[in-house]
């Protein structure tokens, strides 16, 4: 029998959670440990003692800090990890995070990306576990207002007509997805009731139009990112051996 490996998960929102990423660490042999952000004390987590660190997504910046405190703990939790090389993974509030802890500006972008789109890969993406999120397979769900510049070093590996940083990797075994892949069609019937006051104030964004568009698109996301997670969970195994490659 394998090994129970643990990955500590960062939930800042109740109905943002793992969604699709919880089978796929459960096949992996994960057991999962949620922490509330603003509940929890995060300053606690033994960064060398988690085998996979998760941050999801939230409605705060990454330059909230004084009145989201606990972004602080996060950030020195990130660097720690980053530091070392350890697996880590950041969606959307968290890929910011992830970006802030390697030193790259997070800001407010020119509008809002909230809805259903392709994704358009970079050379290095189509080269990685991203390929089973490629435009030919599967639209994926955006929902965020900042972006960040690229880290140095870092390697981006996705981009949108709206917004160029869309996902990069860092080293070999750190994540960051400003996109959402995790979402599944029941579980975004919460976000539509949670994130009622930002949709109605958004230009050009409705529950009626996301709800048609999850309706089309979700399913497949469903089923093209529990392959992606599958294939970026088992290359970090693999990186674990010096003598394979991260890339496909």
């Amino acid at each position: 029998m394998k090994d129970t490996k643990n990955a500590v998960v960062i939930r800042h929102l109740a109905f943002e959670d793992l969604g699709t990423l919880a089978d796929a660490l459960t096949q992996q042999n994960y057991a999962v440990n949620y922490l509330e952000a603003g509940v929890d004390n995060l300053a606690k987590i033994d960064s060398e003692k988690t085998d996979l660190l998760i941050i999801l997504g939230g409605p705060i910046g990454v330059y909230d800090e004084p009145d989201y405190p606990f972004l602080s703990d996060e950030l020195s939790l990130l660097q720690n990890r980053l530091k070392a090389d350890l697996p880590t993974l950041g969606i959307c509030l968290g890929s910011q995070l992830i970006a802030r802890a390697l030193g790259a500006s997070v800001y407010a972008g020119s509008g809002k990306e909230i809805g259903w789109s392709k994704l358009e890969l970079t050379e290095e993406g189509i080269n990685s576990p991203l390929a089973d999120l490629s435009p030919e397979n599967t639209s994926v769900l955006h929902w965020h207002g900042d972006t960040f510049d690229l880290p140095v070093d870092a390697t981006l590996l996705a981009s949108t007509s709206k917004y160029k940083n869309q996902a990069f990797s860092w080293k070999k075994n750190c994540l960051a997805l400003q996109f959402h892949p995790e979402v599944t069609t029941i579980g975004l019937e919460r976000w539509f009731i949670g994130h009622a006051a930002e949709i109605s104030t958004t230009p050009d964004v409705t529950v009626t139009k996301l709800r048609q568009d999850t309706v089309i698109y979700g399913e497949k996301l469903e089923v093209y990112a529990n392959q992606f997670w599958q294939t970026w969970l088992s290359e970090l195994e693999s990186s674990k051996e010096p003598e394979k490659l991260l890339a496909r």
